[in-house]
């Protein structure tokens, strides 16, 4: 006498960490985009949307999350070297990442986007703040656990 037993078995595609880092950067952002609106309104509301000539708060917002899925693919790719990845790591792991993007893009990039485009807010180069790093500590903080969560 024969007995069938079927196993349905799911294999996890190099797709889903590239698509799980835009999800996990939109989730970050948006916590971070939180923050933003309480203690770094001018931020949100004229110098992002004046990076792409463009005014207004739900403008800056909007670029603010699309840039954070962007960077949660980038994430991914930096999480994808790592052979093993729990939670707790993975946050330590976003924390670093969201300093490194704090260094270059916030504290160079932007300062010079924004010159470079006439903007009104544009800040000083280097642009140091410690509100800034603060936010994007939070931004990888939650970059990590959202895309640990996610795996």
């Amino acid at each position: 006498m024969a007995t069938d037993t079927a196993t349905q078995t799911t294999a996890q595609t190099e797709t889903d960490t590239w698509q799980y880092g835009v999800a996990a950067g939109i989730v970050a952002a948006i916590a971070m985009g939180a923050l933003m609106a309480m203690q770094m309104r001018a931020v949100l509301e004229v110098a992002i949307p004046s990076m792409y000539f463009l005014t207004g708060g739900l403008a800056g917002f909007t670029i603010h999350v699309a840039h954070g899925a962007v960077l949660g693919v980038g994430f991914a790719a930096v999480a994808a070297t790592q052979t093993e990845l729990p939670m707790a790591r993975s946050a330590a792991l976003g924390v670093g990442y969201g300093v490194v993007v704090w260094l270059v893009l916030a504290v160079v990039v932007m300062p010079i986007w924004l010159s470079a485009v006439g903007s009104p807010a544009s800040p000083p180069l280097p642009n140091v703040s410690a509100t800034s790093l603060v936010g994007h500590v939070v931004y990888g903080a939650v970059l990590g656990v959202a895309y640990a969560a996610l795996e």
